[in-house]
């Protein structure tokens, strides 16, 4: 009898709830249904039971007074608000999440990096991390369409240990990027050295003073002469060239495209999730006021003082289905790593506009690059390096074999040229068709000076890829922005982005959680040398 006296008043909370469920608008459903909110908030009063349950008790009628006043704004709900405040089902806008630690804008190698490490540091589920993607856009960047060349011969000491880093995650990414027991993915690597010439003298001293940079940390990198290179790489013509560099280990190609579906795939079994949408904006919160605001900035003019009064508390997305209207999702931090449409996302957010620091704007712009696949059975497969000539054309072997992907580095007059053309629009359907003239009127004729057994070379293939180009000195901007610190940009990484990805994702992550760059000081590489007028000029341009 005791005992079931005992059984009875364990029971007795789940009667209670169980008969007075009627009372309540929310059905019980999957758990695939509810609306992701989070139910206690941080602070040590939170966790009282009795304000949880007055939260739980409160939520119709929140959700009922969100909707009424969303549907204002709807054109298909104004006429009928009150049915639809006490709609019992979920709609598929109340899916998304409303808070999350870190939002990452941009799905490409970049920006799932960054959710690997951050995830990677801390797996408690809590910490959330969403990663937002276009996907209109996903198939033109880069991480699906870049040639994927690892390089470790770079002028600036950040760059080689950044480069370096990567090359040793790369080595072991089978190990990195396993899910359980699942086989672990292959980046189809094909070992292959750089090589870069100098056709003056004044290029064959930065060569060597890079050159002495990069063996001093522990790069295997060759200087060869003229005679040397003509000894090595007898099919190739070296009559122009002063000096010219080659590297040893730890270079070649591989698949971005493996590597992207290895980390979206890792990503996902860690928590991280994906969201396809489109940014809209900023909401920021007044300090002194307490009035969230839209857009980035007030209305009213502001000058330097007031606008530092204003935090970024959160980002505004469409997500990517009929008849969606933006909406809000409070978040921690706020990453733009969308590549290309960098720039846009930064000026969405309100950079470049008003204010002393806000005027600064992100010198981010989009740049084309026509890649072209040849047949060339004449060139020895397997002594061809990746070919990194002064003049600006590239050439990497795609596999072992006869075909090789080449093609002419976008400069800083060709991203000016893109803009003009396309107004920095190139996000519609409208791509431009590929023009072969350009291979054979640019590529061929100095391909064939410097590898004359490219003179029966055939096209097979190309497409176009675009690259976010730094207009103020065509290095990599990453860091806090000036103003709001919670604003963190990882962008202008130009060709070695694909490589570069994978290190950045960790210093950032060493940023977040430890306050400081811990593996490579990246402090050089912020907003801030822009405001002060200071270039980081790289010597060597990878792919």
């Amino acid at each position: 009898m005791n005992f079931n006296l005992i059984r009875f008043q364990h029971n007795l909370p789940n009667i209670f709830i169980n008969s007075f469920r009627f009372l309540s608008l929310s059905q019980p459903k999957q758990w695939q249904k509810y609306e992701n909110e989070r139910y206690f908030g941080y602070e040590p009063s939170a966790e009282e039971p009795w304000k949880r349950i007055k939260h739980g008790l409160t939520y119709d009628l929140r959700r009922a007074a969100r909707r009424y006043k969303e549907a204002k704004y709807d054109a298909f709900r104004r006429r009928y608000p009150i049915n639809y405040m006490f709609k019992k089902d979920v709609m598929d806008y109340e899916l998304l999440p409303m808070h999350v630690e870190f939002f990452v804008i941009g799905g490409g190698l970049t920006g799932s990096s960054i959710a690997y490490w951050i995830k990677q540091y801390c797996r408690d589920e809590n910490i959330t991390v969403t990663v937002l993607e276009n996907t209109d856009n996903f198939t033109k960047t880069r991480s699906m369409l870049g040639s994927g060349v690892v390089s470790q011969q770079f002028s600036i000491p950040e760059m080689v240990d950044l480069a370096m880093f990567s090359a040793e995650f790369f080595r072991h990414a089978g190990e990195h990027l396993k899910i359980l027991d699942n086989d672990p993915p292959d980046l189809n690597f094909l070992p292959v050295g750089v090589m870069h010439l100098a056709r003056t003298q004044e290029e064959a001293d930065a060569f060597k003073a890079a050159w002495k940079i990069q063996v001093d940390r522990g790069v295997h990198v060759a200087l060869l002469n003229k005679e040397e290179l003509k000894a090595k790489f007898p099919f190739m013509r070296f009559d122009d060239i002063v000096m010219g560099t080659l590297g040893l280990e730890n270079e070649g190609v591989f698949d971005t495209w493996q590597l992207l579906s290895a980390l979206r795939e890792k990503n996902i079994s860690l928590g991280v999730r994906y969201l396809k949408g489109d940014f809209e904006g900023v909401t920021s919160y007044n300090q002194v006021r307490g009035t969230p605001t839209y857009g980035g900035v007030s209305v009213e003019e502001a000058n330097a003082d007031s606008l530092n009064m204003y935090t970024i508390n959160g980002v505004v997305i469409r997500p990517q289905m009929s008849g969606a209207s933006p909406r809000p999702v409070n978040c921690y931090k706020i990453f733009n790593a969308a590549g290309p449409w960098a720039g846009e996302i930064a000026k969405k957010a309100g950079v470049g506009f008003k204010g002393e620091m806000m005027r600064i704007p992100l010198p981010i712009v989009c740049t084309r690059r026509t890649n072209f696949v040849v047949h060339a059975p004449e060139v020895p497969p397997l002594s061809m390096p990746i070919l990194m000539d002064s003049n600006g054309i590239y050439c990497r072997p795609d596999t072992v074999g006869h075909n090789y992907i080449c093609g002419r580095k976008p400069t800083k007059t060709d991203a000016v040229k893109n803009l003009k053309e396309e107004g920095q629009q190139i996000n519609n359907s409208d791509e431009p068709p590929i023009d072969y003239n350009e291979f054979y009127e640019q590529v061929w004729p100095l391909l064939v000076e410097r590898v004359p057994s490219f003179k029966n070379a055939k096209v097979i293939n190309a497409w176009h890829s675009y690259e976010d180009v730094n207009m103020f000195d065509e290095a990599p901007i990453i860091g806090e922005h000036l103003v709001h610190e919670n604003f963190i940009q990882v962008c202008g990484l130009g060709g070695y982005g694909p490589q570069m990805s994978i290190a950045l994702g960790k210093m950032i992550s060493e940023r977040i959680y430890d306050k400081a760059y811990v593996t490579v000081n990246l402090r050089k590489f912020d907003m801030r040398r822009i405001m002060h007028g200071s270039r980081c000029k790289e010597l060597f341009r990878c792919v």
